[in-house]
């Protein structure tokens, strides 16, 4: 069981991480942009010539690894561990290449109860390795679907805030994104190498006919689809993201962005894959400057 004191006090202190021009491409490539070359919007993302960096990277820089799993005074059934909800918040414009440092720390641990699973806040922050400029702010909502009931021992907290639900209305755009069927091998080179994402046989294992496309980069799709939908492809636009992951992907399907303009600076967003008709991202919000 998840010893929440000890769990609660966790933090990662210092992670640096140096990336290139071509990490930021290849980020870029694992999310489909500009699968096809002539699409002159795209190509700031893929070409070196006035690169530029999509604002949801900061979601796989300077990551922690997998703590919970490798400390396991933690109690963390690991196993029965779900990524539920991304969030991002742009303090600054992402640089092309660099160093940055970022902290990781646990800021709420909620007991749904005995069998029902907790749910598990993480919070980062990145910084610009030479300025200490903070530039980025990301939380991961974990749900640990084998450690409900702890708070019987002591501890817990209150839940945050649940997301928005989107708009029951027809939404006002929406944005097919075609993923490639090789996409999960190209966004693994990012960072995550979970197997689930790569091997037939782990995949069967954990339920699935073949390997799913990681959570993440459903969420870096999106974030796609945001800024085709409502930034012009100009990253800076793009001040914060979030929403939840109902749903995993199979690479070579295509996600349907349904989006609404909720106000000047808010967008609402729901994704489901076309193929499957299935609701794959929920609860959807960004924010958008001018």
């Amino acid at each position: 069981m998840i010893d929440y004191e000890k769990t609660k006090a966790w933090n990662s202190g210092e992670v640096r991480h140096s990336f290139t021009e071509k990490d930021t491409i290849l980020y870029a490539l694992g999310l489909g942009i500009c699968d096809d070359p002539m699409n002159r919007e795209q190509l700031g993302f893929v070409y070196e010539k006035d690169l530029v960096a999509m604002p949801t990277m900061v979601a796989v820089l300077a990551s922690p690894g997998s703590w919970m799993r490798d400390r396991q005074e933690f109690g963390i059934d690991y196993l029965k561990l779900v990524h539920g909800e991304q969030s991002i918040t742009l303090h600054r414009t992402l640089p092309i290449a660099g160093t940055v440092i970022g902290r990781s720390r646990v800021v709420r641990i909620v007991d749904k109860g005995e069998g029902k699973g907790a749910v598990m806040h993480v919070e980062k922050t990145l910084h610009e390795e030479r300025s200490g400029d903070h530039l980025a702010t990301a939380e991961q909502v974990l749900f640990l679907r084998g450690d409900g009931g702890f708070s019987q021992g002591g501890g817990g907290d209150d839940p945050a805030t649940p997301l928005p639900k989107a708009p029951e209305s027809a939404p006002h755009f929406v944005v097919e994104l075609p993923t490639r069927a090789d996409a999960a091998l190209l966004y693994r080179l990012s960072g995550d190498l979970n197997p689930l994402h790569i091997d037939p046989s782990v995949a069967a294992k954990a339920g699935f006919a073949r390997p799913i496309l990681h959570g993440l980069a459903t969420y870096g799709i999106a974030g796609h689809g945001v800024l085709k939908a409502f930034c012009d492809y100009d990253p800076t636009r793009l001040k914060e993201i979030r929403a939840r992951l109902s749903s995993p992907v199979f690479p070579g399907e295509t996600l349907v962005l349904e989006c609404w303009r909720v106000s000047d600076d808010e967008v609402a967003f729901q994704g489901r894959v076309k193929e499957r008709d299935v609701q794959v991202l929920s609860n959807g919000r960004a924010r958008i400057g001018r």
